[in-house]
C-alpha cells in the first residue's frame, strides 16, 4: 500500500494563527544568480502548518518536544469522519478503543477551511466533552484538520489542557480531504527542537487491510 501525505505544504502567505508572524520562505543564495549553491531561509511559528503540540504549549510545567516518545509516532491509527459542523463531541469517540490509540478527526475543515489563506474563526474543533472522553479512553495521540484542537472562541485552553494533561500528544493542521475514514498506519515525525512547545511535522498514512 502506498503512503498518503497528509501534511500541509509550507509556503509563503499560508494560513497562520491570528497574531503569528507570516511564513517566510526566501531563497538567499542561488546558483542561477552566480552563487556556488542554493540556500533557503525559513521563518515561521513552530505551530504553522502540520505540527505537533508538546505539553509545554499549555501546561505551566509541561515538557518540551524532546520528551516525545518516538514509539508513539509510528503505528496504527484510526481516522474518524465527523459530521458535526461545529465540534467533535463525545459521541464521536468509539467505545472500546485499544490502549494508547492514535485518533485523527476528519471534519469539514479539510474541504472548507484548511487550505484557505485567511484564518477562519468558526473551524471545527474538539469540544471539552470529547477531550474528556479521549482522556478516559487512554488515547495517546489525537489529530485534527485545522490549526488547533481547541476552538477559537470556545474550549481553546480547556481542550488543550485536558488532552496534554492526560499525556495525549496533539497533531494539528492535518490535510485529510483525500482520506477515507478507517484504519491506517501513521508515520508522523516532528522536528527535534529541545525545549520547544511545538514543532512542524511531516505526517503520512498508509491504509491497513
Amino acid at each position: 500500500m502506498a503512503w498518503i501525505d497528509i501534511s500541509t505544504p509550507i509556503a509563503s502567505a499560508m494560513l497562520v494563527w491570528p497574531g503569528d508572524d507570516p511564513v517566510s520562505v526566501h531563497q538567499t543564495m542561488s546558483i542561477e544568480a552566480g552563487d556556488d549553491y542554493n540556500l533557503t531561509r525559513l521563518a515561521m511559528s513552530a505551530h504553522t502548518g502540520t505540527h505537533m503540540d508538546a505539553p509545554r504549549h499549555f501546561l505551566r510545567n509541561g515538557t518540551g518536544m524532546e520528551t516525545m516518545p518516538l514509539s508513539l509516532m509510528a503505528g496504527p491509527a484510526l481516522v474518524i469522519d465527523v459530521d458535526d459542523p461545529r465540534a467533535v463531541r463525545a459521541r464521536h469517540i468509539p467505545s472500546g478503543l485499544p490502549p494508547a490509540a492514535r485518533i485523527l478527526f476528519r471534519t469539514r475543515n479539510s474541504t472548507h477551511h484548511l487550505l484557505r489563506p485567511e484564518f477562519v474563526e468558526d473551524f471545527v474543533f474538539i469540544g471539552r466533552d470529547a477531550a474528556d472522553a479521549l482522556a478516559t479512553a487512554g488515547a495517546a495521540l489525537v489529530g485534527i484538520d485545522y490549526l488547533s484542537v481547541g476552538g477559537f472562541r470556545q474550549d481553546l485552553r480547556e481542550t488543550h489542557e485536558i488532552l496534554l494533561g492526560a499525556g495525549i500528544w496533539i497533531v494539528e493542521g492535518l490535510r485529510l480531504a483525500h482520506v477515507l475514514p478507517g484504519s491506517y498506519e501513521l508515520l508522523c515525525l516532528p522536528l527535534l527542537i529541545p525545549g520547544a512547545d511545538g514543532a512542524p511535522a511531516r505526517a503520512l498514512l498508509r491504509p491497513t487491510p
